[in-house]
């Protein structure tokens, strides 16, 4: 005799288990960003995604898999946030302003974004190496920034030659350097720096990176 109710109790176990690990991977970019790789502590993600400790090492394996899996996480939460951006319904000049602003406003607001990278560039890039698909996750911004270049290029607006991947990397760096500085920026040079004094150096950032484009 077929069960009716076992398909339904498969899924939801299934949502149930892509939930926690959710949650774990939403702690461990915490608590790494927070502590660095050597002092995160795996009880502390537990605690935190209210999951046990076993649970996390079955998902994910040991402390070096964990802290692997929410590096990539965050690049993936990037890149995903970006994917909501309708580049393609927009002129390319806007294009670049609407990356250059969601950039920062993601740096901004999930600042373990910026301090997860700042980990792993202190051990030498060491597990994004080792990363399965970490270029392939980036390919789909590398692809839509292309397309917003050579739609400029066509309009007559950008100039020729310019390469995708160096130019997010201007981008990148434009929106960085203020928010993984803000507390030495404020300091030393007496400003206050908030949400909109950044979202003007965004909108001035935007307008350098279209003049670096201009033909």
């Amino acid at each position: 005799m077929h069960d009716d109710t076992s398909e339904p109790v498969t899924r939801g176990r299934r949502r149930d288990a892509e939930r926690s690990k959710q949650l774990i991977l939403q702690a461990a970019l915490e608590e790494f960003s927070s502590y660095g790789h050597s002092g995160a502590r795996v009880d502390r993600i537990a605690r935190h995604a209210g999951v046990s400790k076993p649970l996390i090492y079955d998902y994910f394996g040991d402390k070096d898999a964990i802290y692997s899996a929410a590096l990539k996480e965050a690049y993936v939460q990037i890149r995903e946030g970006e994917q909501q951006l309708e580049l393609d319904a927009l002129s390319p000049e806007d294009a670049v302003r609407s990356l250059v602003h969601f950039t920062m406003a993601h740096f901004r607001k999930k600042p373990w974004f910026i301090s997860m990278l700042n980990t792993e560039n202190l051990r030498g890039g060491e597990t994004i190496r080792e990363i399965q698909d970490a270029a392939g996750v980036q390919s789909v911004l590398v692809e839509r920034l292309r397309d917003v270049l050579c739609r400029g290029e066509e309009k007559g607006v950008f100039r020729s030659g310019v390469d995708p991947i160096e130019f997010y990397i201007y981008i990148a760096s434009l929106c960085y350097f203020p928010v993984s500085n803000i507390h030495t920026l404020s300091a030393v040079f007496q400003l206050e720096i908030d949400d909109a004094w950044l979202k003007r150096r965004a909108s001035e950032s935007a307008e350098m990176l279209l003049a670096y484009l201009a033909p």
